[in-house]
């Protein structure tokens, strides 16, 4: 067909209307020939013909799904994403979600087509893994977080609101071209990138899937790179909690039924009875360290009656859970309190979910029992039945000055010293916590 002035006219139309050119198929989805006027700075696709083809099948696919996608959390990333497949494995039956995974994809290449296979279908949410391939090709650190700090920039044009979720880079191999340090100085960039960025979540998943040496975990990576069934499994696991608190998933009704004697302290509707208390003056270091935690300071008691968050939104009800959201800081120590102080003997029931590696604590009386992703953030390491990313019951009893402590039935501590009296706390620092069920039975 001739390009006549008429003809380019309406194509500029349609164009302006739609970023993808339906024209000739190549402008659409095939791989651009160069990199040139391209966003980004990382090599924007692997040599060869295969990655041609498959870009271009990948996002013919892509194209066939749009109506069906339409509004829906998508998954962005390279053949490790591209792993989950369409279904997802069943691991979110009922969510509404996209894959947007291309094998060999970097993320210069997420970059190019950010617009047309995600932002143009006014995703819900965005979950992103991207990296390896340019790393694997010799790209530096900075170049892929400055990548990523595009991308991220390019969601937020699109929504100020929606849940952007970073996954760490996965561990590998030096073997792979992949050291640990460099992916941890990816992490580092990346994290720094976006600190502060309430919209953005970073979940640790470096530190869920490295070994002892900070390479890939062999059980889930056999070829230290890519994913088996069982790591698609604790890579589900590790969302699951973000998902919902972002109302994605676990959205049914608590049908926990309070034992008798006991008491709520949490009422699942919002915050009554909790609220902050006056925190003592710290000590400012002299040279403060770079990625120091931020330290909240509190110097008027606050109530949070009938409010579904404390005033900084960083304590939320969400679905009946008590939830200590991930800070934007990276690292922030804050306490929520109950308002009322327990002079008696009790019984402390609870049941917390961590994202991976976070930190919080319960707080008897005054004292801190440290409530953490227990495997990978500690102190109690070596228990058989603590259930990583899942719900688990810590039970306190107090007696007179002396409490006992378990998880799930396991012992953490034996005859852990408190006050006389004091209030029941929720510490937040890194990641997410979840509390629910928060009943107490004084003796």
């Amino acid at each position: 067909m001739k390009n006549t002035p008429i003809y380019l006219a309406l194509a500029a139309i349609f164009f302006a209307t739609d970023p993808v050119f339906s024209i000739a198929e190549e402008y659409s989805i095939a791989l651009p020939e160069s990199d040139e006027g391209i966003p980004g700075q990382g090599m924007l696709s692997p040599e060869g013909d295969w990655f041609k083809a498959h870009w271009t099948k990948r996002r013919t696919h892509f194209e066939s799904r749009r109506d069906e996608d339409r509004g829906a959390l998508f998954f962005v990333g390279d053949s490790i994403t591209l792993g989950w497949g369409d279904n997802f494995k069943g691991y979110f039956d009922g969510v509404k979600i996209a894959n947007r995974g291309i094998g060999g994809d970097t993320s210069r290449g997420v970059i190019y087509r950010l617009q047309r296979d995600v932002v143009s279908l006014d995703p819900s949410g965005v979950v992103i893994l991207i990296g390896t391939n340019e790393l694997g090709g010799g790209a530096a650190p900075e170049v892929i977080a400055s990548d990523m700090k595009v991308i991220v920039s390019e969601l937020k044009k699109h929504s100020a609101e929606m849940p952007i979720i970073i996954n760490t880079m996965f561990p590998s191999s030096e073997a792979k071209q992949r050291p640990t340090e460099v992916i941890q100085e990816v992490n580092r960039l990346v994290a720094e990138a976006v600190k502060g960025d309430p919209q953005v979540i970073l979940l640790d998943t470096f530190t869920l899937f490295a070994d002892g040496n900070g390479d890939s975990k062999a059980e889930f990576f056999p070829d230290r790179i890519h994913l088996n069934e069982e790591g698609y499994a604790v890579w589900a696991a590790s969302l699951r909690p973000l998902l919902a608190t972002f109302g994605y998933t676990d959205t049914e009704a608590d049908k926990f039924e309070i034992e008798e004697g006991f008491e709520s302290l949490f009422n699942g509707k919002d915050l009554t009875g909790w609220g902050f208390r006056i925190t003592p003056p710290r000590k400012q270091p002299k040279k403060p360290r770079p990625n120091a935690p931020v330290w909240v300071e509190i110097s008027e008691p606050e109530n949070f009656d009938g409010k579904v968050s404390s005033s900084d939104g960083r304590y939320q009800v969400v679905n009946e859970r008590l939830v200590v959201t991930t800070p934007a800081e990276g690292r922030r120590i804050q306490q929520l309190w109950t308002q009322r102080e327990f002079p008696n003997d009790f019984t402390l029931r609870l049941e917390f979910r961590a994202t991976p590696n976070a930190d919080s604590g319960v707080f008897i009386r005054q004292p801190q029992l440290q409530c953490r992703d227990y495997a990978l953030a500690g102190p109690y390491t070596e228990l058989e039945a603590y259930r990583p990313q899942d719900w688990n019951e810590l039970e306190v009893v107090v007696t007179g000055s002396l409490a006992r402590a378990t998880c799930n039935g396991e012992l953490l501590e034996e005859e852990w010293p408190v006050p006389a009296v004091g209030p029941i706390g929720l510490e937040g620092d890194r990641g997410q916590m979840e509390y629910r069920r928060i009943r107490m039975r004084e003796d």
